[in-house]
């Protein structure tokens, strides 16, 4: 599992003289494809970038064959073309395949990963009783549950305990009360489960009267926490469960994503702290001036780097630095995405939205 120790090891690593770096990212779904068809695929990825006999392509291809378990949806691959930098990432989620070749790591896809399905929580409730999940990334980190009283143990025609009540509405108010009373319980016990994990997000899923009522007895950390709710099965097994919320989390996601489009291009348009457009963007990451970089998915475009000190630029005339300090690469917006993530800035890579393409599929939330 990727982790954020890993994410800075990629961003620190530095390819040297003209050895370069095979950055892969992989839908490795072997119910969607062989594993045969997805290996001949990073041929061909390889062949794209004419590099399908060096040391990268072999090496790549011996992991493939004898050491991924294809157990996983998602693989991320990092080679240097010397054979002495590897690194392999099987993830719950899978990627968009793509390969990128570079003097560094290519890892707008994994900080886009741990940005969208980091830490979430999952509670199921019915009448009775309630089961608690911590996901990370896709994979299952933890689960609990609890079991209160059956709220049908006391039959409608019962006696009563109360004075001068009749027997069936005696056992009507005593469900109503156990059914209360389990949810207040359910709802400590899950105060307690998520009490020291790092969830950012919680999803509900049962009935919707069974939900409803269970989210008013959250304390409101956790009911702030909750993204979205979801009809299910009690017994439904943990992939099922799994499967649902990261549907939730990519529609969660997207309307989190537009929002925050919208709320950078309003800013920008009335004078804020924000910039539009790779010029304006760049420049604001040289100052270190960014505190959300927002990038539309597959966004790339030439420009050229000062490697000692991180500077970043797509115009030459926009340049204070003459062109013998100034290194060529493909891909500026990726140098942008790592300087900004070295700067302990956020990264955002946004899926289909018109109206970020019609700002430049570039901008940035500014810090000042």
């Amino acid at each position: 599992m990727i982790t954020q120790e890993a994410l800075q090891e990629l961003l620190s690593y530095t390819a040297v003289d003209d050895t370069k770096v095979v950055s892969i990212y992989l839908d490795s779904d072997t119910s969607k494809e062989s594993n045969e068809a997805i290996k001949l695929r990073v041929r061909g990825m390889f062949k794209d970038t004419k590099m399908a006999n060096g040391d990268s392509a072999e090496i790549v291809e011996r992991y493939l064959d004898h050491t991924y378990d294809w157990s996983k949806p998602g693989l991320a691959i990092f080679a240097s073309t010397d054979g002495d930098f590897f690194r392999a990432y099987p993830t719950a989620v899978s990627f968009r395949n793509r390969i990128r070749v570079g003097t560094k790591p290519y890892v707008k896809p994994l900080a886009h990963l741990l940005d969208h399905y980091a830490h979430y929580g999952v509670i199921l409730v019915d009448s009775i009783g309630a089961r608690f999940y911590e996901f990370h990334l896709g994979e299952l980190q933890a689960t609990s549950g609890f079991m209160g009283e059956d709220v049908r143990k006391l039959k409608s025609g019962s006696g009563s305990s109360t004075v001068g009540m009749r027997g069936g509405q005696g056992g009507a108010r005593h469900e109503d009360e156990t059914f209360l009373r389990n949810l207040r319980e359910m709802a400590d016990v899950a105060n307690t489960f998520f009490a020291k994990k790092p969830v950012r997000r919680i999803f509900l899923g049962g009935t919707a009267e069974n939900v409803s009522q269970f989210r008013e007895f959250l304390p409101k950390q956790l009911q702030s926490c909750v993204a979205g709710t979801f009809p299910i099965d009690m017994n439904a097994g943990d992939h099922e469960v799994r499967d649902h919320t990261l549907e939730l989390l990519r529609d969660a996601n997207q309307k989190r994503e537009n929002k925050l489009v919208e709320t950078m291009v309003t800013t920008q348009a009335k004078g804020g702290s924000a910039a539009l457009g790779l010029d304006e963007t760049l420049q604001a990451v040289c100052e270190k001036r960014v505190q959300t970089l927002v990038i539309s998915d597959g966004y790339r475009a030439p420009g050229y780097v000062n490697l000692e000190s991180g500077f970043v630029v797509s115009n030459l005339a926009r340049s204070p630095l003459p062109i013998e300090q100034l290194m060529e690469v493909d891909d500026v917006v990726d140098a942008a995405v790592m300087q900004t993530m070295s700067q302990g800035g956020h990264v955002e890579i946004i899926g289909e939205n018109a109206t970020l393409d019609g700002a430049g599929r570039i901008g940035a939330i500014l810090r000042y």
